[in-house]
């Protein structure tokens, strides 16, 4: 697996919750998902196997089918854990889009709150019930994420309103497209979130799009069968594992052998559901063949150059 890695020779410019990133040059920059996970804004200690390739495979899977409705910043994929990206300003605002009202929002739909984001929804609505229509609910990109309209988006200079507008148009957009994928393959997208940078004055889709960490998929049989109970394909499985476990109003951050064996199953399962591809066997070292990689894509120069991880998230 890969926790936390250092490649010598590259700058790190930034270690966030999942990916590492590294400067290429000026205008690209190379991004390594690596095993972590997060959740409740909280870093897990204990990685999920393959998680980092599912989601850097997935990600680079969407980017290629979304091409035509917005330019991405995906330069190539150098490896199963790494791509190389376009330099782009990112915009500090995520774009969450609900299909259904399920997670956070039924949570605070449960305590009698009807306005999300500036946006309000009707009475007697149960739990994972489709919406009539999707709504954009945004939020900041903060170390602790907080709704915001887009009135105030705006406002607060995040962008201008034509700007806001383009995002909000082309996030649609991209949550039908997925929307139709999915459905194709017996799979409901709920909910998701895109994020958006600026290179020059062009409007590009960054992070990722339609992975398990940024959305969440159910089976259409198992949704038709039982919707407010159905299983997702997302780390949803994780969240509540660890508020039913939690000790004294504290959130667990070591999950168990079979929560992580569980959770990397649902991952590789939509990976292979969504592409159908399979997800192949694994690596005996991921940072062995990240290096060769990176090499071969010279990106490195030195094939004995040590890539260095520290295990456990940080």
């Amino acid at each position: 697996m890969i926790t936390n890695i250092d490649i010598p020779g590259l700058e790190l410019l930034h270690r966030g919750k999942v990916r590492d990133s590294f400067r290429i040059d000026a205008t690209r920059r190379l991004i390594v998902v690596t095993d972590r996970i997060s959740a409740f804004d909280l870093k897990i200690k204990t990685p999920i196997p393959r998680k980092g390739e599912v989601l850097n495979r997935l990600a680079a899977f969407w980017f290629d089918e979304t091409k035509a409705i917005v330019e991405n910043h995906l330069h190539a994929v150098v490896d199963p854990q790494a791509m190389v990206v376009t330099e782009a300003t990112p915009i500090r605002v995520e774009m969450v889009v609900r299909g259904a009202i399920s997670g956070s929002m039924w949570r605070g739909y449960q305590k009698g709150v009807r306005t999300f984001s500036g946006v309000t929804v009707g009475e007697g609505l149960t739990e994972n019930a489709l919406l009539p229509e999707p709504i954009v609910t945004p939020t900041t990109k903060e170390e602790s994420d907080r709704e915001i309209t887009p009135k105030e988006i705006v406002d607060t200079g995040l962008v201008s309103r034509a700007t806001y507008v383009q995002m909000e148009q082309t996030a649609l957009a991209l949550f039908q497209k997925g929307r139709d994928v999915a459905a194709r393959r017996g799979l409901i997208l709920a909910d998701t979130k895109y994020e958006f940078g600026l290179v020059g004055d062009a409007l590009i889709l960054i992070d990722e799009i339609h992975t398990p960490d940024s959305s969440r998929f159910w089976d259409r049989e198992a949704y038709d069968a039982d919707p407010a109970n159905v299983p997702s394909f997302d780390k949803e499985f994780v969240r509540k594992w660890m508020r039913r476990n939690q000790v004294s109003g504290e959130l667990p951050t070591v999950l168990p052998d079979d929560v992580v064996a569980e959770t990397a199953r649902r991952y590789a399962t939509l990976f292979e559901r969504v592409t159908g591809q399979s997800l192949g066997p694994a690596e005996d070292d991921a940072e062995a063949r990240l290096l060769k990689n990176l090499v071969t894509a010279r990106i490195l120069r030195d094939s004995k150059a040590p890539v260095s991880s520290r295990r456990g998230a940080s």
